[in-house]
């Protein structure tokens, strides 16, 4: 069935280096049904995100088939059979304040690979107990890109900021109880960090943090290319 509302971007890896994603709330299993045939029609994957254990339920039993779902991160890859491992060593780390805070860091590193990209986790390094960061931080720092994920005060992001020179993303979470309101206690903390050239995600946003990730490592890649033996800046310079 064709629905005028769906307008997949197919060529968006061309424009920008990563493919669309779906937002699964608010779809109905006819949409998600229609926006599969899309996909399988053009023989592509795609990554569904906060996607329901019922939701999955719901579809056809060929998409669900096709189907890599992940109950944490409420993540599933379509097309998961042409979902590659990635290759090349990880250069995104994902560091966690707290076990709680898995369904945010899962939803990262899901993202991370379904683009080609692979991940180290760091998992319960919140500042309860400092010296768990401190045992991890040089392995973390030798990543040119850092994701920090943090509930409650959201202060890891901020200590993380002051011991690591990569490109560091904070990600605060729903996680706390009474004033933590949600995480928003935990997005003014990140907003107001001294951490100079920390950038802030939304509250439980591990999709987006995910994508500013890609976008560092494309435009790391592209720099790369450019001043390599015969690219462009090799040639300007000939």
């Amino acid at each position: 069935m064709e629905y005028d509302e769906l307008r997949l971007d197919f060529a968006r890896k061309d424009r920008i280096g990563f493919e669309e994603a779906i937002l699964c709330p608010g779809k109905t299993k006819e949409h998600l049904d229609a926006i599969l045939d899309q996909a399988a029609a053009r023989d592509v994957t795609l990554l569904l995100t906060r996607m329901s254990v019922e939701q999955v339920a719901g579809l056809r039993s060929e998409h669900r088939d096709n189907l890599d779902y992940e109950p944490v991160s409420r993540t599933a890859y379509f097309g998961a059979r042409k979902v590659q491992e990635p290759t090349r060593p990880a250069r995104v780390a994902v560091v966690a304040a707290g076990t709680s805070d898995a369904f945010v860091t899962r939803e990262i590193t899901r993202t991370l690979r379904h683009a080609g990209e692979s991940s180290s986790t760091f998992v319960d390094v919140g500042l309860a107990g400092l010296w768990r960061i401190m045992e991890r931080i040089e392995t973390i720092a030798k990543h040119p890109v850092v994701i920090v994920v943090a509930g409650m005060d959201a202060a890891l992001p901020t200590v993380v900021g002051g011991l690591v020179g990569s490109a560091l993303f904070a990600v605060p979470t729903s996680n706390g109880y009474g004033v933590a309101a949600g995480g928003e206690s935990a997005l003014r903390a990140v907003l107001a960090s001294c951490s100079p050239g920390l950038a802030v995600l939304n509250i439980d946003n591990g999709y987006g943090a995910a994508c500013a990730a890609l976008r560092v490592l494309r435009a790391i890649d592209a720099a790369t290319a450019l001043t390599r033996p015969g690219g462009a800046a090799a040639e300007s310079s000939g």
